[in-house]
């Protein structure tokens, strides 16, 4: 059976080129979801990033509540939903599970848009049938990693599921090992065929002892949402600790579950029956926020961000002090200001509450352009380097070595083209070029929309004019 992915009830409306996304590829504009691998962003130089920008919910966060609402029959509605691409796909695999979904006004509004900006987040509307579907298709799963997030809503309801091996970003090998062991050790018989992973329970889960052996956040997940649902107690040691845990765990004990701990390495889960509908309000997008405060010591400029507790920030924004910028945090907010060129700064990424690996990119573009040496550590994604060529035809001097990159800093890179390889290191890449001589052309920026919703109106709001377009065609070189 052939599936299309058009949306025809996903009534965003499309939203004009100038506003930073060409109509017809952001999600939810009329047409095809799917973005526009063709389109390049063009970044001048020499620019200084000052104002107010306003983050919306975590994507991180808010496709794993998406997939946490399959847990209870009824209409759960999620808000501050970010309007990015990933939203739009996770929308289509619920559907093809059953499941109603429809993406209405947020309720309070946005306030970029109660400025008059343009609309970057959305509440989601899911009504979930009473048996839902229990395949998720490969065509979907290769475009979205998150998406295996419901292969532990779809085992505790309908004890079997069968979904696809995931794709996601091209950062290094990711895989299911820890959800596989988990759920088998909660009773579930798990085998694999044609690309699939099978799991099925028959006689329902049960509850039993798991102790990881990385603080995985996707296994982490997964198996908090089996657990609900199953028979007796979980207790699951090594638990991931970050923001968008607390989050799922705090929607879900919202619908009648039992989980205690969350944010700590230890997870209590006591089984309940069955779960109720909810309404839930996403965390903010750390990831992003994170991504403007790097921005605006980069650039020497002064930034506020909020939307996001600064607590989810410490580790990364000490280390802004420590490069020398002027840090100021309160309630849902914060401010970063840089006078004069960065300092030197080592970073290791680490779990929470270390230092995120989805700032890296970030890290290496204030290293490029820092006073010294920096030493970057990633220690979670093996291929988390591999945008570092693109940042070298900046002018960038990196030396990777395994988990390891010298970076000695210059104060200004150099323009060039260059290629977005995912979705933090297309954004990375664009901040980059604000620190260049001359125009960067970053292409592939499809990457980009799928973690950050309308980045070149953001831009534009701080001070720079950015322009987004369709690259040139390549000549056809064919024989």
């Amino acid at each position: 059976m052939t599936h299309s992915l058009r949306i025809p009830d996903l009534t965003i409306p499309a939203r004009p080129a100038r506003a930073g996304w060409p109509v017809g590829v952001g999600p939810g504009d009329a047409g095809d979801p799917a973005v526009n691998d063709v389109d390049v962003i063009r970044v001048p130089g020499e620019a200084r990033l000052a104002g107010t920008v306003h983050v919306v919910g975590a994507k991180n966060s808010a496709l794993k509540l998406m997939a946490a609402a399959l847990l209870a029959p009824g209409r759960s509605v999620i808000t501050n939903v970010p309007r990015i691409t990933d939203i739009a796909i996770m929308g289509e695999v619920l559907r093809r599970l059953g499941c109603v979904v429809r993406f209405a006004a947020d309720d309070p509004v946005d306030p970029m848009v109660a400025r008059g900006g343009v609309e970057r987040s959305r509440s989601v509307v899911i009504d979930v049938p009473e048996q839902p579907g229990a395949e998720a298709d490969y065509d979907l799963v290769r475009r979205l990693r998150a998406s295996i997030c419901v292969l532990g809503p779809l085992l505790a309801r309908r004890r079997y599921v069968r979904v696809a091996h995931p794709g996601g970003d091209a950062i290094g090998s990711r895989g299911l090992d820890m959800h596989i062991a988990g759920l088998a050790r909660m009773g579930a018989e798990i085998s694999g065929e044609h690309g699939f992973v099978i799991a099925e329970a028959p006689d329902g889960l049960y509850g039993a002892d798991i102790l990881l052996d990385f603080p995985s956040v996707g296994a982490t997940e997964n198996l908090v949402m089996a657990a609900v649902l199953a028979r007796g107690a979980t207790t699951i040691d090594n638990a991931a600790r970050e923001p968008e845990i607390v989050d799922i765990c705090t929607m879900l004990n919202r619908m009648g579950a039992r989980i205690e701990g969350a944010g700590t390495s230890t997870l209590h889960i006591a089984g309940v029956p069955e779960l109720r509908p909810v309404r839930h309000a996403t965390v903010g997008d750390r990831i992003v926020a994170g991504t403007w405060a790097f921005a605006a010591a980069m650039t020497r400029g002064d930034v506020t961000v909020t939307g996001v507790d600064p607590a989810y920030l410490e580790v990364a924004l000490d280390k802004l002090v420590s490069a020398g910028g002027l840090v100021e945090t309160r309630g849902g907010a914060f401010r970063v200001r840089m006078d004069d060129r960065p300092k030197a700064v080592d970073v290791v990424t680490l779990p929470f509450p270390g230092f995120a690996t989805d700032l890296l990119p970030m890290a290496i573009g204030l290293a490029a352009v820092s006073d010294g040496a920096s030493l970057i550590t990633e220690n979670i994604f093996d291929g988390r380097f591999m945008f570092a060529n693109e940042m070298m035809r900046l002018g960038a001097d990196i030396r990777t070595d395994g988990h390891h990159a010298l970076v000695c800093g210059h104060d200004r890179l150099s323009g060039a083209p260059v290629r977005a390889t995912d979705i933090r290191a297309g954004a990375g890449l664009i901040i980059a070029g604000l620190c260049a001589d001359g125009v960067t052309e970053v292409s592939h920026v499809h990457h980009v929309d799928r973690g950050y919703p309308d980045f070149v109106a953001d831009l534009r709001a701080l001070g720079v004019e950015v322009e987004r377009g369709t690259a040139p065609e390549e000549p056809d070189l064919a024989i």
